[in-house]
Protein backbone atom coordinates (compact mmCIF):
# COMPACT_ATOMS: atom_id res chain seq x y z
CA UNK A 1 0.00 0.00 0.00
CA UNK A 2 1.07 3.59 -0.48
CA UNK A 3 0.21 5.03 3.07
CA UNK A 4 0.77 8.87 3.57
CA UNK A 5 2.48 9.91 7.17
CA UNK A 6 0.59 12.19 9.41
CA UNK A 7 3.09 12.91 11.53
CA UNK A 8 1.18 16.04 13.71
CA UNK A 9 2.92 18.67 15.17
CA UNK A 10 3.80 17.65 18.72
CA UNK A 11 5.29 14.25 17.26
CA UNK A 12 6.97 16.76 13.90
CA UNK A 13 8.39 19.33 16.94
CA UNK A 14 9.05 16.98 20.11
CA UNK A 15 9.70 13.32 19.26
CA UNK A 16 10.87 12.81 15.69
CA UNK A 17 11.91 9.09 16.92
CA UNK A 18 8.15 8.21 16.88
CA UNK A 19 7.69 9.68 13.46
CA UNK A 20 10.87 7.46 12.89
CA UNK A 21 9.11 4.91 14.19
CA UNK A 22 6.06 4.76 12.60
CA UNK A 23 7.90 4.72 8.95
CA UNK A 24 9.77 1.66 10.10
CA UNK A 25 7.32 -0.45 11.16
CA UNK A 26 5.55 0.41 8.00
CA UNK A 27 8.38 -0.29 5.64
CA UNK A 28 8.74 -3.60 7.69
CA UNK A 29 5.78 -4.69 6.31
CA UNK A 30 6.32 -4.10 2.73
CA UNK A 31 4.59 -0.46 2.33
CA UNK A 32 5.61 2.45 0.94
CA UNK A 33 5.36 5.45 2.92
CA UNK A 34 4.83 8.75 1.79
CA UNK A 35 5.43 12.30 3.55
CA UNK A 36 2.69 15.39 2.30
CA UNK A 37 5.39 18.21 2.56
CA UNK A 38 1.91 20.79 3.41
CA UNK A 39 1.31 19.57 6.14
CA UNK A 40 1.16 21.17 9.68
CA UNK A 41 -0.78 21.04 12.89
CA UNK A 42 -4.73 19.21 12.75
CA UNK A 43 -6.28 22.66 14.42
CA UNK A 44 -7.32 20.66 17.23
CA UNK A 45 -6.25 23.65 20.18
CA UNK A 46 -7.92 26.09 18.34
CA UNK A 47 -10.86 24.20 17.57
CA UNK A 48 -11.11 22.95 21.78
CA UNK A 49 -10.53 26.53 22.16
CA UNK A 50 -13.66 28.17 20.50
CA UNK A 51 -11.50 29.89 17.61
CA UNK A 52 -13.28 27.73 15.24
CA UNK A 53 -12.73 30.44 11.93
CA UNK A 54 -9.06 29.92 12.52
CA UNK A 55 -9.21 26.19 12.69
CA UNK A 56 -11.26 26.00 9.87
CA UNK A 57 -8.51 27.37 8.18
CA UNK A 58 -5.89 24.84 9.81
CA UNK A 59 -8.42 22.12 9.11
CA UNK A 60 -8.53 23.18 4.94
CA UNK A 61 -4.76 23.41 5.32
CA UNK A 62 -4.82 19.95 6.09
CA UNK A 63 -7.20 18.49 3.64
CA UNK A 64 -5.15 20.21 0.49
CA UNK A 65 -1.64 18.80 2.21
CA UNK A 66 -3.42 15.47 1.81
CA UNK A 67 -5.29 16.20 -1.35
CA UNK A 68 -1.85 17.01 -3.03
CA UNK A 69 -0.68 13.19 -3.13
CA UNK A 70 -1.83 10.02 -4.53
CA UNK A 71 -2.19 6.86 -1.40
CA UNK A 72 -4.27 4.25 -0.02
CA UNK A 73 -4.68 5.37 3.47
CA UNK A 74 -2.98 7.84 5.93
CA UNK A 75 -1.74 6.85 9.22
CA UNK A 76 -1.00 9.00 12.51
CA UNK A 77 1.25 8.16 15.65
CA UNK A 78 -1.69 10.01 17.82
CA UNK A 79 -5.21 9.17 18.71
CA UNK A 80 -6.67 12.65 19.74
CA UNK A 81 -4.94 14.13 16.26
CA UNK A 82 -6.38 11.71 14.03
CA UNK A 83 -9.73 12.20 16.37
CA UNK A 84 -9.76 15.85 15.23
CA UNK A 85 -9.19 15.33 11.31
CA UNK A 86 -12.22 12.67 11.74
CA UNK A 87 -14.70 14.53 13.71
CA UNK A 88 -13.39 18.26 13.83
CA UNK A 89 -12.75 19.54 10.42
CA UNK A 90 -16.13 18.12 8.67
CA UNK A 91 -18.11 20.13 11.69
CA UNK A 92 -15.50 22.97 11.22
CA UNK A 93 -15.97 23.38 7.87
CA UNK A 94 -19.95 23.01 7.94
CA UNK A 95 -20.45 25.44 10.71
CA UNK A 96 -18.76 28.18 8.21
CA UNK A 97 -21.38 26.87 5.73
CA UNK A 98 -18.64 25.22 3.51
CA UNK A 99 -20.20 22.39 2.53
CA UNK A 100 -17.53 21.62 -0.34
CA UNK A 101 -14.78 21.68 2.48
CA UNK A 102 -16.94 19.23 5.03
CA UNK A 103 -17.03 16.58 1.69
CA UNK A 104 -13.87 16.47 1.04
CA UNK A 105 -12.74 16.75 4.76
CA UNK A 106 -14.92 13.96 5.55
CA UNK A 107 -13.06 12.20 2.45
CA UNK A 108 -9.90 12.55 3.93
CA UNK A 109 -11.03 11.62 7.63
CA UNK A 110 -12.48 8.62 5.94
CA UNK A 111 -9.25 7.49 4.77
CA UNK A 112 -7.12 8.32 8.18
CA UNK A 113 -6.48 5.98 10.88
CA UNK A 114 -4.42 6.35 14.13
CA UNK A 115 -1.56 3.83 14.02
CA UNK A 116 -2.56 0.63 15.76
CA UNK A 117 -6.30 1.10 13.92
CA UNK A 118 -4.35 0.65 10.84
CA UNK A 119 -2.18 -2.04 11.94
CA UNK A 120 -4.85 -4.33 13.31
CA UNK A 121 -7.90 -3.47 11.36
CA UNK A 122 -6.37 -3.04 7.90
CA UNK A 123 -3.43 -4.91 8.14
CA UNK A 124 -4.42 -7.50 9.94
CA UNK A 125 -1.41 -7.27 12.55
CA UNK A 126 -2.53 -9.00 15.71
CA UNK A 127 1.45 -10.89 17.05
CA UNK A 128 3.49 -8.11 17.31
CA UNK A 129 6.56 -10.47 18.37
CA UNK A 130 5.70 -12.97 14.95
CA UNK A 131 4.49 -10.30 12.05
CA UNK A 132 6.85 -7.36 13.26
CA UNK A 133 9.75 -8.68 14.61
CA UNK A 134 8.96 -6.66 18.05
CA UNK A 135 11.24 -7.51 20.95
CA UNK A 136 11.58 -5.60 24.12
CA UNK A 137 12.69 -6.88 27.46
CA UNK A 138 11.22 -4.49 29.66
CA UNK A 139 8.73 -3.57 32.20
CA UNK A 140 6.45 -1.15 31.46
CA UNK A 141 2.49 -0.26 32.01
CA UNK A 142 -0.17 1.55 29.65
CA UNK A 143 -2.13 4.72 29.85
CA UNK A 144 -5.20 4.89 27.27
CA UNK A 145 -5.26 8.25 25.99
CA UNK A 146 -9.16 9.74 26.14
CA UNK A 147 -9.62 10.53 22.75
CA UNK A 148 -8.22 7.16 21.38
CA UNK A 149 -11.03 5.53 23.90
CA UNK A 150 -13.86 8.12 23.61
CA UNK A 151 -13.82 9.75 19.82
CA UNK A 152 -12.12 7.15 17.90
CA UNK A 153 -13.20 3.86 20.44
CA UNK A 154 -10.00 2.36 20.05
CA UNK A 155 -10.67 -0.37 22.76
CA UNK A 156 -7.94 -2.50 23.45
CA UNK A 157 -6.14 -2.16 20.07
CA UNK A 158 -2.83 -0.70 21.69
CA UNK A 159 -2.78 -2.54 24.54
CA UNK A 160 -3.58 -6.19 22.91
CA UNK A 161 -0.46 -5.32 20.58
CA UNK A 162 1.66 -4.36 23.13
CA UNK A 163 1.31 -7.36 25.24
CA UNK A 164 2.45 -9.12 22.09
CA UNK A 165 5.78 -7.56 21.84
CA UNK A 166 8.71 -10.31 22.46
CA UNK A 167 10.35 -10.02 26.25
CA UNK A 168 7.99 -7.46 27.32
CA UNK A 169 6.16 -7.22 30.89
CA UNK A 170 2.85 -5.71 30.86
CA UNK A 171 1.81 -4.81 34.23
CA UNK A 172 -1.94 -3.50 34.59
CA UNK A 173 -1.82 0.12 35.57
CA UNK A 174 -4.68 0.81 37.89
CA UNK A 175 -7.54 3.18 37.13
CA UNK A 176 -6.37 3.29 33.60
CA UNK A 177 -9.22 4.69 31.84
CA UNK A 178 -9.10 7.65 33.87
CA UNK A 179 -7.33 11.05 31.81
CA UNK A 180 -4.08 12.10 32.78
CA UNK A 181 -5.12 16.17 33.33
CA UNK A 182 -3.71 16.92 30.01
CA UNK A 183 -6.30 18.33 27.41
CA UNK A 184 -4.25 20.51 25.85
CA UNK A 185 -5.32 23.83 26.52
CA UNK A 186 -7.31 22.33 29.53
CA UNK A 187 -3.83 22.01 31.32
CA UNK A 188 -3.15 26.07 31.23
CA UNK A 189 -6.40 27.17 31.38
CA UNK A 190 -7.87 24.71 34.56
CA UNK A 191 -3.64 23.87 35.78
CA UNK A 192 -4.47 23.23 38.92
CA UNK A 193 -7.28 20.66 38.09
CA UNK A 194 -5.03 19.46 35.91
CA UNK A 195 -2.11 19.07 38.00
CA UNK A 196 -4.32 17.28 40.57
CA UNK A 197 -5.72 14.58 37.82
CA UNK A 198 -1.56 14.39 37.23
CA UNK A 199 -0.52 13.32 40.69
CA UNK A 200 -2.81 10.25 40.31
CA UNK A 201 -1.83 9.40 37.59
CA UNK A 202 2.11 9.28 38.23
CA UNK A 203 1.28 7.90 41.85
CA UNK A 204 -0.62 5.09 39.93
CA UNK A 205 2.07 4.26 37.83
CA UNK A 206 4.23 4.44 40.06
CA UNK A 207 2.26 1.49 42.38
CA UNK A 208 2.82 -0.87 39.66
CA UNK A 209 7.27 -0.53 39.74
CA UNK A 210 7.30 -0.53 35.99
CA UNK A 211 10.04 1.31 34.74
CA UNK A 212 7.88 2.84 31.72
CA UNK A 213 4.49 4.24 31.07
CA UNK A 214 3.31 3.54 27.43
CA UNK A 215 0.93 5.02 25.11
CA UNK A 216 -0.48 5.85 21.58
CA UNK A 217 -0.51 10.01 22.31
CA UNK A 218 3.07 11.84 22.43
CA UNK A 219 0.83 14.49 24.55
CA UNK A 220 -0.34 13.10 27.24
CA UNK A 221 3.47 11.10 27.82
CA UNK A 222 4.71 14.43 27.34
CA UNK A 223 2.21 15.13 30.17
CA UNK A 224 2.76 12.44 32.41
CA UNK A 225 6.67 12.19 32.12
CA UNK A 226 6.83 15.70 33.36
CA UNK A 227 4.81 14.75 36.04
CA UNK A 228 6.67 11.77 37.10
CA UNK A 229 10.09 13.39 36.58
CA UNK A 230 8.58 16.27 39.29
CA UNK A 231 7.63 13.50 41.87
CA UNK A 232 11.06 12.06 41.19
CA UNK A 233 9.79 8.53 40.10
CA UNK A 234 11.93 6.05 38.52
CA UNK A 235 9.75 5.71 35.38
CA UNK A 236 9.89 7.64 32.18
CA UNK A 237 7.43 7.59 29.42
CA UNK A 238 7.89 5.61 25.54
CA UNK A 239 5.17 5.97 22.60
CA UNK A 240 4.08 2.74 21.57
CA UNK A 241 5.53 2.73 18.62
CA UNK A 242 9.08 2.72 19.33
CA UNK A 243 8.48 -0.11 21.16
CA UNK A 244 6.49 -1.91 18.33
CA UNK A 245 9.58 -0.92 15.86
CA UNK A 246 11.88 -2.26 18.63
CA UNK A 247 13.68 -5.65 17.60
CA UNK A 248 16.18 -7.75 18.61
CA UNK A 249 18.82 -6.59 15.94
CA UNK A 250 17.90 -2.70 16.80
CA UNK A 251 16.60 -2.02 19.78
CA UNK A 252 14.82 1.13 21.47
CA UNK A 253 16.49 2.84 24.29
CA UNK A 254 14.55 2.89 26.58
CA UNK A 255 14.66 6.52 28.43
CA UNK A 256 16.52 6.81 31.81
CA UNK A 257 14.37 5.56 34.82
CA UNK A 258 16.58 7.71 36.87
CA UNK A 259 15.36 10.95 35.95
CA UNK A 260 11.90 10.12 34.43
CA UNK A 261 12.75 11.45 31.04
CA UNK A 262 10.70 11.38 28.16
CA UNK A 263 10.70 10.57 24.76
Amino acid sequence: MRIALFATCIVDAMYPSTARATVKILERLGHEVLFPAGQACCGQMHTNSGYFDAARKVAANHVEAFESVEYDVAVAPSGSCVASVKHQHPMLAERAGDAGLAERATAVGAKTYELTQLLVDVLDITDAAEQLGSWFPHTITYHPSCHGMRLLRLGDRQLDLLKTVGGIDVVELPEADQCCGFGGTFSMKNSQVSTAMLEDKAENIRSTGAGLCSGGDASCLLHIGGGLSRAGAAAGTLHLAEILASTLEDPAEAPSTTTGATR
